[in-house]
Order: structure tokens, then sequence, then C-alpha cells
């Protein structure tokens, strides 16, 4: 089976225009085959990744064989070296690996979770990333995830924060901390240490991620998990992780880090590191299939409201989710989205 043709589109993305996530916003990998079948896959880099597949990746696996994915992304990786290795092409490349799984998925009649080893986990708890808290609670997640806002905050505030929250939810809801990388060492230390006394399970980012010296000390330190890596690139990103001992939970985004092929080879490097790997966004198909295959301890995390451009993604119920058991990652695009 071969690739004909490698095509994206930008995606709708409403929000803040000066959010990067909005400016750079997500895209949608098609992959054609000379079979006629089909692979749909998300990266991300808007227009500017939108001319990476096109024109560069596109070009690239014209002809290649589709079950080769692991030597392909290889192909692609090296290919991009001289202006990847992360960020934009890194995001290009995740939305064109993704698309191949589900192509082959598609092909072999079976989900992306039977392509990984089969179906672990029939049903996946789901934490909330909210900004309201109670409101989750009461739809049934019993894990939540509060941003620390509004930004700039001292740790002084986020505790206070995090101490009305907790009075929120009551005790026995799991609560966790999503700090947006706004701080230095010392106050990130003092945050997790007024975190710890209200139960809180993480901090999520409180520092820039290239600062892996001081997430280092910051672990060596903290009565809670660290945890980071939404905006690492490939498992060689998360192999320097793991060599300054950075972050005691990983949060891998499988269509910015090089897609399901890298997020596989993350899993297996946190396997033998003794680091858990929780993806961001989880729930969202293209790494709810990671984790209801490969994942010991599944967590979802609940997806986007941007993302309804797709048809298929399975809904979270009163905290729970239920994977796709339809061939490749069982969505596809909403009518009229793309023009080809």
């Amino acid at each position: 089976m071969r690739i004909t043709q490698v095509r994206a589109v930008t995606t709708p993305t409403p929000g803040n225009p000066h959010d990067w996530r909005v400016v750079l916003g997500q895209i949608l990998v098609v992959v054609d085959t000379d079979t006629g079948v089909r692979g749909y896959g998300v990266g991300a880099g808007g227009a500017a990744g939108v001319h990476i597949v096109e024109h560069f990746l596109g070009p690239l696996l014209k002809g290649s064989d589709l079950r080769a994915i692991t030597a392909l992304w290889q192909q692609m990786y090296e290919a991009t070296l001289p202006f990847g290795r992360k960020g934009l092409a890194i995001m290009a490349i995740s939305g064109v690996d993704l698309a191949l799984w589900d192509a082959l998925g598609k092909a072999e009649g079976i989900s992306v979770a039977a392509l990984l080893g089969g179906v672990q986990h029939e049903r996946i708890p789901c934490y909330a990333t909210t900004r309201d808290p109670a409101a989750a609670v009461a739809r049934g997640f019993r894990t939540v995830k509060i941003p620390i806002q509004p930004r700039p905050i001292t740790p002084e505030d986020a505790i206070a924060l995090v101490a009305r929250t907790r009075a929120l939810i009551g005790p026995d809801v799991t609560l966790h901390t999503d700090a947006g990388g706004g701080w230095n060492l010392d106050e990130s230390v003092r945050a997790a240490e007024g975190f710890a006394s209200y139960g809180v399970g993480w901090l999520e980012e409180p520092m820039p991620p290239d600062h892996l010296v001081a997430y280092a000390e910051l672990r060596r330190r903290a009565p809670l998990q660290i945890a980071g890596g939404e905006h690492e690139s490939t498992v060689e990103g998360f192999r320097e992780l793991a060599a300054h001992a950075a972050l005691s939970l990983w949060q891998p985004d499988v269509t910015w880090c090089g897609g399901l092929t890298q997020l596989q080879a993350i899993y297996a490097l946190g396997a033998r590191e003794g680091i858990p790997v929780c993806p961001h966004r989880g729930a969202e198909v293209w790494g709810l299939h990671a984790l209801a295959a490969l994942d010991p301890a599944p967590l979802a995390e609940s997806g986007r409201p941007w993302i309804s451009w797709l048809t298929g993604q399975p809904e979270i119920v009163n905290g729970f989710i239920e994977p796709p058991q339809r061939p490749g990652f069982g969505v596809e695009p909403a009518p009229g989205l793309i023009g080809f």
C-alpha cells in the first residue's frame, strides 16, 4: 500500500487572537493511498505547518510504503533536522504520523489501540482542566486541574486559590494545578509547599520548560509531583528530561511531540525510567488509543472546546471515556472542512 498524496488544511480555532494556539492553530493532515484508504491526523503550526506538510513532507513520502511508519517518521525527522528538532517542524510531522496510523488501522480494519497491542482499558477515568472545578465535580469528575490564574500571580495568591478550590470541591476529589511556566525556582518551591498542605497531586509547569537544572532541584525539594513535558518534542527530548531527573510526571502532547510513533517511544522510556506518562489532552482520540493500549494506570485530560470539527470523538460521561472501536482513530472530519 503506497502513499499517493499528503495534504493539510488549517482548522477552526476560536479564541484569543494573541494566543499562540490560535495564531499557530491545529492543522488536519490527510494521507491518501493507492488502495483508496484515507487517513486523518492532527498536528499544529497553522499556515506554516500546512506549508511544511504540503511542500516538504508530502513530496518526501509520496510513493512510500504506508506500513513502514517508524522508518517514515525517521525519514521525516532527519530531513527536517536543519530547521526542526522541536517546534513547528515536529508539530507538522505529528499530524502526518497520526494520519499514517489512522490509515493503517483502516487498512487492517482495526482500531489504532489494536495496532498498539490491544485495548487494556475499555473505560478510562478523566480529569477536567477547568476554571470551574465545582461544576466539573457536579458533572461526575473525581479529578480536576485548575489553571493558576490570573497571571502573573504570586505563590501566596496561588495558595489562597488552591485553598478556596479545596473548600469548594471537598477533601475526596483529586486536585492538580497548572502554573503555566511563570515562576522561578524559589517561587515554585513556595507554591509546592503550600499546595501540598491542601492535598494537591501535582504542580504542572511552574517554570519555563528549558530550566532543567532548576526543575531537578524543584523535584528534589517539592513535597508533591512536578509535572510537565507538553512543550517537549520527541523521545530524545524526554531522554534529556530523564537525564536531568527534571520531572516526576511526563505530559507529552501527541499532536505536538512527534505523533504516536514518538508517544509510543516516550511510554517505553518512561517505563524504563520509572516515570509515569499522562498525555496532554489525552481524552482526544489521538492520545486516547495510546492510553487504552499502553498505559498501566490511564488518566485522560479533558479535551479542548475548539475540537468541534470532528465526528466520532467520544464524550466524557460521569468522568469516564471509552475509546472508539472503529478502524483507525475512529473519527472523520466534519462535512465541508476539507475541499479535496
